[in-house]
């Protein structure tokens, strides 16, 4: 299998780490020999309630039964994708009430720029230095590393970066801008989380020039912060919220939301403003749908915080410079990026799933599944403490 692996599937680095797996159940996945790995990534942040969750499951099972792909995108009633919409507005503030959903998060993303370049007629976007919203063409061009993208340039013109933080830089945002778009925390630069009310300064400016600010929570979202949203733990409501990975529960899904006299604009000047084929997929909808009412009807996110501070109670090392993050989107900062790779590789010969950040070489993820249990977080984290044990006495 690992022979057919490298020959014939795309890689997107030269040295995968070519895990073959097996099975995946709960807070663990087993690889071909039976070996069982503790999950501290839960997919890249895409799994919040673990794998194979019985009502997640179900939900996809019931929903083959019924129908898969009927339709395009929006022509269509589909319970799931209704639900879901609906769902989804019920938790989010006012006047964040109509979504659009996608196959993806960088998807999501495309069609908030056009949202925004559509509702204001400007063509001036806004990111951050260091930002990541996606690898398409429009997200990558808002991508605030250039060594990223210098090899698929041109990009999108008329796109600028700020500093994440920084006040001074927020006089950037003028009459020119259609939109900001943020994450609400860093994810590749590190997870930079925001300070002193940096997200409502941004709002206030975006207000201030009738801009748009975007919110990119595909990272931050569906509860990992100890919010359903992350932008809820920094008093700011954005025009335009974008999310995915973990909405879906372990399926593809993206999807931005907007107050309905924002979206309706999509619909006309010109029609099929934005249009997808597989967008709102009634089996992945359905297993979003099951996943979303697991995490606001649970008390789940009541619990992540305790869990952040049971992680940074057991993470304490001399090669440990801090835990950058919140709830359960926590990044460990080593003193070198050699000290991180060797983390993460002699974590996985020792039945540990950890990962790296895009932008950070030092840092090392972790973000598990919300439903990972005390027990599981302390067996995890002893292994790391023992690695970076052997790594300093080496």
């Amino acid at each position: 299998m690992i022979s057919d692996f490298y020959k014939y599937q795309a890689q997107t680095t030269p040295h995968p780490l070519a895990l073959e797996i097996s099975h995946a159940r709960g807070s663990y996945i087993y690889d071909s020999n039976n070996k069982a790995y503790l999950d501290f990534v839960a997919g890249v942040s895409a799994c919040p309630l673990g794998h194979n969750h019985a009502k997640v499951v179900n939900a996809i099972k019931n929903q083959l039964d019924n129908y898969m792909h009927v339709m395009v995108y929006g022509e269509y009633i589909q319970q799931p994708a209704v639900e879901l919409t609906k769902l989804l507005a019920k938790h989010l503030p006012y006047p964040l009430e109509k979504t659009y959903l996608t196959n993806s998060g960088t998807e999501a993303i495309e069609g908030a720029l056009k949202l925004a370049k559509r509702a204001t007629g400007r063509s001036e976007i806004i990111a951050a230095n260091k930002a990541y919203h996606g690898n398409t063409m429009g997200s990558m061009s808002i991508m605030g590393i250039e060594e990223r993208k210098q090899a698929f340039r041109p990009l999108l013109p008329d796109v600028k970066f700020i500093t994440f933080n920084s006040d001074d830089d927020l006089k950037q945002i003028t009459n020119k801008t259609a939109c900001v778009i943020l994450e609400t925390i860093q994810g590749g630069a590190g997870f930079i989380v925001p300070t002193n009310n940096y997200l409502q300064k941004v709002q206030n400016q975006c207000n201030k020039v009738g801009a748009l600010l975007i919110l990119d929570e595909i990272q931050p979202g569906i509860g990992r912060t100890g919010k359903l949203f992350g932008f809820e733990n920094y008093k700011c409501t954005p025009d335009i919220v974008v999310t995915g990975k973990g909405l879906g529960g372990g399926m593809p899904i993206g999807a931005f939301t907007a107050s309905s006299k924002l979206m309706d604009l999509l619909q006309d000047k010109p029609k099929l403003g934005h249009i997808t084929t597989f967008g709102g997929h009634p089996v992945i909808a359905a297993s979003a749908l099951a996943t979303l009412k697991e995490i606001t009807e649970s008390n789940l996110m009541q619990q992540v915080l305790e869990k952040e501070a049971f992680f940074r109670e057991h993470l304490v090392h001399p090669l440990i410079n801090d835990i950058r993050g919140k709830g359960l989107m926590l990044a460990i900062i080593t003193p070198s990026s050699e000290i991180a790779n060797s983390l993460v590789l002699k974590s996985q010969d020792a039945g540990l799933i950890l990962f790296w950040l895009l932008f950070e070489p030092k840092a090392v993820r972790i973000t598990p599944p919300l439903t990972i249990s005390n027990d599981e977080i302390i067996k995890g984290c002893k292994i790391i403490i023992n690695i970076l044990d052997e790594i300093q006495h080496a």
